[in-house]
């Protein structure tokens, strides 16, 4: 699905407004009934990872650790079962899963006299029975499994959506036995799949990153957001790179272009 910068905008405007909660996803849903579902699921969690990226620092001062540890400690105290890290980072407008990182970090540091690996803080994080600590382990799961866009959970849904749409292009090439093809009069040498919303800021990244590398090595290629971009940035088409949100029916395949003649 493909939207213009004017909807895109729209989109994200309102999500500026509102908390990353799967009710706020209900909300999006029920504003914009027009557009693809997985498509708004993935500009929403595309534009929390933005603002979680934006006040990410100030979540990380010391400060701010010693004073989330101690809510923390005061919340459970009070009472152990109520979803004390889950609330605290709802409140502060931080990702339930990146707050359980925090305190579970600052509680490993104070148990252990050390600061902990990330491979066991990880490690934690994807299994909470293996912390010391029946409350937070508790804590740390409620956060885990109520995070719509980051932690473990999500990081295994994200890469088995992504895992799929590859396998689903191989299987399209291999079905029409292709080595390159033509597509909209333009030959295309590679193909890339995303299994997310093309916004500007990942697009440009990915460009910088990925996809003028390809172009340099091999060529021209086609690009597939499968859960749609922003049309104005299918700009690169005479320098080589197509955009497109499925894969492309009006093909010309070499062998196809050589029988006509």
């Amino acid at each position: 699905m493909k939207l213009s910068k004017a909807q895109y905008d729209e989109i994200a405007q309102f999500l500026g407004h509102v908390q990353p909660t799967r009710q706020s996803l209900r909300k999006l849903k029920e504003k914009f009934p027009s557009q693809s579902q997985s498509t708004l699921l993935s500009i929403f969690s595309q534009e929390y990872q933005k603002q979680i990226k934006r006040t990410h620092a100030k979540h990380h001062t010391a400060e701010a650790i010693e004073t989330y540890y101690q809510r923390y400690l005061n919340g459970v105290m009070k009472n152990a079962a109520a979803p004390v890290l889950l609330e605290l980072a709802n409140e502060v407008d931080f990702a339930p899963s990146l707050m359980a990182r925090i305190v579970l970090e600052r509680f490993l540091q104070e148990k252990e006299q050390a600061i902990p690996s990330k491979t066991l803080i990880n490690s934690m994080l994807r299994d909470p029975s293996q912390i010391p600590d029946g409350v937070l382990a508790n804590q740390v799961y409620q956060c885990t499994v109520n995070d719509c866009c980051y932690g473990p959970l999500v990081d295994c849904i994200k890469h088995a959506i992504g895992h799929e749409h590859e396998v689903l292009l191989q299987e399209m090439l291999l079905e029409k036995n292709l080595s390159f093809i033509a597509v909209e009069g333009h030959i295309i040498h590679w193909i890339e799949s995303k299994a997310s919303f093309g916004d500007e800021s990942s697009h440009q990244a990915y460009l910088q990153d990925q996809f003028w590398s390809y172009w340099n090595r091999f060529g021209p290629g086609l690009v597939i957001y499968w859960y749609g971009f922003i049309e104005e940035l299918d700009c690169h088409r005479e320098r080589g790179i197509l955009l497109k949100d499925c894969f492309p029916t009006d093909i010309v395949t070499l062998r196809h272009s050589m029988a006509q003649h």
